[in-house]
């Protein structure tokens, strides 16, 4: 583990609205030595079905992580950069337009996190991005435990007869072998449907579901449970598309579904994991041309905090798998 040599900017001494726009103000470093976790943008959305504008998300998470993320977590009772070294990595590149060649370079790109123990924290993009990501985690870890927060099960196999769309990514990473479906979940999927064939493409792979009306009739709380004990001690791998949110929380996404969740309680659901032996982090689908106000990119900094925190709560407490 690395010691503490990389931190935040103290915002008591230095206003938040100045200097370059970093995540929660760390150093913009291109390193894996000497870091716990990376922040890392991934600005890329060619895969959007229908409204563009992800590729703005990580600037945009960038520039509310000053209001919306500090270095301590009350929740959790543990000050980030004091148990852990960690740098906002800066953007991966793309080829805007062409797919199989940016998941490439994304695949490349992310490979060095994972082969040194470093904790990436990405940021999309369109959901599509997670599929380089995973490849990446699979080719340094294996197989690894999905956790997947989204409105849609992104489990279709094709689109319009091509095989990658940001609603294909979890087909392809079970087809390939990035993740092992029997110990994988996907949470509060609530999408309009194609057709009754769309209800167990998910299934048919072997991920359990748990769509949002079951959600909110469980409870934060049970939901928890049924994440820990599908996951167990496995490594795994948290992917956060923003419209897990209800539209009411998070507007600013390309495929907004009624019927979500609050940030509160995507908040104590992903507090609730603190202590799974998760390896990498990613929260993709915001969008800000449909978010005016902020709001969407301020929860999505907020979630970022609870991951990086993650980090930090897993090595305060000495927690080993």
């Amino acid at each position: 583990m690395a010691t503490v040599k990389y931190k935040a900017k103290n915002s008591l001494k230095s206003p938040r609205f100045s200097g370059i726009k970093t995540f929660m103000r760390m150093e913009n470093i291109a390193t894996t030595d000497d870091v716990d976790f990376a922040v890392v943008g991934l600005p890329f959305d060619t895969c959007a079905s229908y409204r563009v504008g992800t590729r703005l998300g990580p600037a945009a998470i960038r520039d509310m992580s000053c209001l919306a993320a500090k270095p301590y977590s009350g929740p959790l009772q543990v000050g980030i950069f004091d148990e852990c070294s960690g740098v906002d990595y800066g953007d991966l590149g793309s080829v805007p337009g062409y797919i199989e060649e940016s998941f490439d370079i994304i695949t490349e790109g992310m490979l060095p996190f994972f082969e040194k123990g470093v904790v990436p924290i990405a940021m999309g993009g369109d959901h599509s991005v997670t599929l380089p990501e995973l490849r990446a985690c699979a080719k340094a870890n294996g197989p690894v435990a999905l956790i997947h927060f989204d409105a849609h099960y992104d489990t279709i196999h094709e689109y319009f007869g091509k095989p990658y769309n940001h609603g294909t990514s979890f087909y392809h990473a079970a087809k390939e072998g990035l993740v092992d479906t029997s110990k994988s979940i996907q949470v509060g999927i609530r999408e309009g449907l194609y057709g009754p064939e769309d209800l167990t493409n998910s299934t048919d792979l072997g991920y359990k579901v748990i769509k949002a009306d079951e959600c909110h009739k469980m409870g934060m709380e049970k939901v928890i449970e049924a994440i820990r004990e599908r996951v167990g001690k496995s490594k795994a791998f948290l992917t956060f598309d923003i419209d897990f949110l209800d539209p009411a929380c998070a507007p600013g996404t390309g495929t907004p579904v009624p019927g979500g969740f609050t940030t509160a309680q995507a908040l104590e659901l992903i507090r609730g994991l603190k202590d799974l032996n998760i390896i990498g982090y990613d929260i993709v689908e915001v969008s800000p041309p449909y978010d005016p106000t902020n709001i969407t990119a301020i929860a999505a900094a907020g979630l970022m905090q609870e991951f990086i925190s993650h980090v930090a709560y897993r090595k305060k407490n000495k927690i080993t798998f």
